[in-house]
């Protein structure tokens, strides 16, 4: 997949996964009612955060893992008709797996 965007700094794309959609008592929820999904998978990572002494700090996640993100942290984007995410790697709670 040729991704057109490079996050910068400690910035990671990812994408959101839809969770499958749960029908409980027959009640279907709306879109609009449900909560954001917080499991997403690295796309790309950004350039690396420079620490105080003017080292290059490593990434914790790498492209491919699927992770938990907080509920409203980072800022979406459309790239292609598909929705993606780019939030700071302090965003990242969990890596799922």
């Amino acid at each position: 997949m040729d991704i057109k965007i490079k996050p910068l700094g400690d910035r990671v794309l990812v994408e959101a996964v839809e969770e499958m959609e749960q029908v409980k008592d027959g009640i279907i929820i709306p879109d609009s009612a449900k909560e954001k999904p917080q499991e997403a998978k690295v796309i790309a990572l950004g350039t690396g955060k420079i620490d105080d002494d003017g080292k290059k700090v490593p990434f914790e996640v790498a492209v491919g893992d699927m992770v938990l993100t907080s509920k409203y942290g980072g800022t979406d984007v459309k790239i292609d008709d598909k929705e993606y995410k780019i939030l700071n790697q302090s965003d990242i709670l969990a890596i799922v797996g």
